[in-house]
């Protein structure tokens, strides 16, 4: 027989560590707050075109030593065509930048194709609009898993989502990673990456209810942790063995949506089995919660 793991035995030590984290992250996000990036406090775009392939680290090296530190650089298009977002809006950065540029490269010379300035309104707006979406993704979850389940699950599911989203703010705040639309993107991401360990656990407890019947509710959640235990590493390693992949070559444009990512997937396999599961034991789930009660055998005659 399959031995089970007692993960409800360190419950309260995983609270205690559960606790510590998230009150961190709370503190850097108040303290330091998150490091928008240009798509959010707004700046200038420019578009270069390159008479050949360009090359992005040399380009970011260039641009840092002419004084464009905060430059941002990416490919846009074809292998000549490079965007290099900045924080200012004068009319002229685009001329600097491809001055610049030209100046330390003479053999694949630069030309400016488009200037634009994105003003701060527009980041703001791109903000609360992102902050609604996560709002309304945690909502629709929420009804979700209460119709398929049961309150108490939905609760457990919402604060083990709730969590993994504070955890990875969090540590983007204290490094003071660059937040900007591919990380917004990939916090959405891990709601649904969370939620979707956390679905597994709690099918197979409400499962495990109707054939374990004379078992208390902890060692229904050791079971079906265990039972799903090999499933929820093989999909947790083998994601992060993509997302380190993207981390080491994704380059200076995924970093922070690979660390978002990276993050959000630790912190979700554990609070599917730390945060959700012991909800369900805090609210005292039971199988009347789950089972609707038997109806009354009637005489065939008053």
């Amino acid at each position: 027989m399959k031995r089970t793991i007692n993960f409800m035995g360190v419950r309260n030590v995983a609270f205690a560590l559960t606790l510590v984290l998230t009150l961190i992250a709370i503190g850097s996000l108040a303290i330091k707050g998150l490091n928008f990036g240009l798509d959010f406090t707004g700046g200038t775009l420019i578009e270069l075109r390159y008479e050949k392939a360009a090359d992005l680290g040399s380009i970011r090296t260039q641009l840092e030593r002419s004084g464009f530190k905060d430059a941002v650089v990416q490919s846009f298009g074809a292998t000549t065509d490079v965007l290099v977002r900045m924080p200012g809006d004068d009319a002229q950065l685009g001329q600097k930048v491809a001055a610049a540029l030209q100046q330390a490269s003479n053999d694949n010379p630069a030309s400016v194709t488009r200037v634009e300035f994105v003003g701060p309104q527009v980041g703001e707006e791109l903000r609360d609009q992102g902050g609604l979406g996560m709002l309304l993704a945690l909502g629709g979850v929420l009804l979700y898993v209460g119709f398929r389940f049961q309150w108490k699950f939905a609760l457990g599911a919402i604060l083990s989502l709730v969590h993994d989203v504070i955890v990875t703010l969090g540590v983007l705040s204290f490094f003071q990673v660059t937040f900007d639309l591919t990380v917004l993107a990939a916090v959405l991401a891990i709601i649904g990456y969370s939620l979707n360990d956390t679905i597994v656990v709690f099918d197979r407890v409400r499962e495990n209810f109707r054939v374990l019947r004379k078992a208390s509710l902890i060692d229904n959640i050791n079971i079906s942790t265990t039972q799903t235990l090999l499933r929820t590493l093989a999909t947790s390693i083998s994601t992060l063995l993509a997302i380190t992949a993207l981390l080491v070559f994704g380059g200076d444009n995924l970093f922070g949506f690979s660390v978002a990512l990276f993050i959000g997937v630790l912190a979700g396999t554990y609070s599917s089995i730390y945060i959700a599961n012991v909800v369900l034991i805090w609210l005292n789930l039971n199988s009347e919660d789950l089972i609707p009660p038997a109806a009354k055998e009637l005489d065939d005659r008053p």
